[in-house]
Formats: structure tokens, C-alpha cells, sequence
């Protein structure tokens, strides 16, 4: 999947967008209006932008994802493991955890986590 990189502002729109759909676009003109002070044209420039990028579509005057968030961050943090951990999962886990004690229950979770997908082989 190609990498999507968004600015601070276009995250924040994103997620107006993901918190919403479908959206009709004027309703997201008075989203936005409301939430992040902006005017029409700006929401429809940034929008068309998350378009083009292949994130979102405006179909008939309804905004929807072509991408969940859920996908969206999981390319997200693929991307990030590659490129500092080159591709190590494990690396990232040990340098997370080197820096942040974890308690019982994420312990817990990510063991749980490990069971499911040792079961799934």
C-alpha cells in the first residue's frame, strides 16, 4: 500500500471525516465551519487534496473513505517499524519497552495478542 503522509491539519480533517460517514459535503462545510473555523472553499480544497491522495471520495456530494482509519494508522505505524526498526518488530518492541514500563494487563494483552496469532498458524 503506498504510504499517505498527512499534515497536522489534514489528520484533524480525516478524522472529522472517519467520525462522520458518510458525509454529505455540505454537512461537512458546517462541520468544519464549527470545528476548525474554516470556510467553504478551504474545506473543499482539502478535501479534493484527501482525494487525490486516494483516502477519501466525494461521490455525488457524499464524502466516504476509501481507507478506514483502522488502515490508515496500521500503514501508518508498518511504515514507521520499516523505516526506524528496519522492518524489526521486535527491535521497536524492545526500544518502547526500554523507555516505558509496562503494567500486568498490556502484558496481559499483548501475550493474548501473540496466543491468537500462534493459533491462527
Amino acid at each position: 500500500m503506498k504510504q499517505i503522509e498527512l499534515g497536522e491539519v489534514q489528520e484533524a480533517f480525516a478524522n472529522i471525516i472517519w467520525d462522520n460517514e458518510p458525509v454529505r459535503s455540505g454537512d461537512l462545510v458546517k462541520i468544519c465551519s464549527e470545528k476548525l473555523n474554516w470556510k467553504k472553499p478551504t474545506t473543499y480544497t482539502v478535501l479534493r487534496k484527501l482525494c487525490e491522495k486516494g483516502l477519501f471520495q466525494n461521490t455525488d456530494g457524499v464524502v466516504t473513505s476509501l481507507l478506514s482509519r483502522e488502515e490508515f494508522y496500521a500503514a501508518r505505524s508498518e511504515a514507521f517499524v520499516e523505516d526506524v526498526f528496519h522492518g524489526s518488530l521486535p527491535a521497536f518492541i524492545a526500544s518502547f519497552v526500554s523507555h516505558k514500563k509496562l503494567s500486568q494487563k498490556d502484558i496481559d494483552e499483548i501475550q493474548k495478542l501473540i496466543d491468537q496469532l500462534d493459533e491462527d498458524k
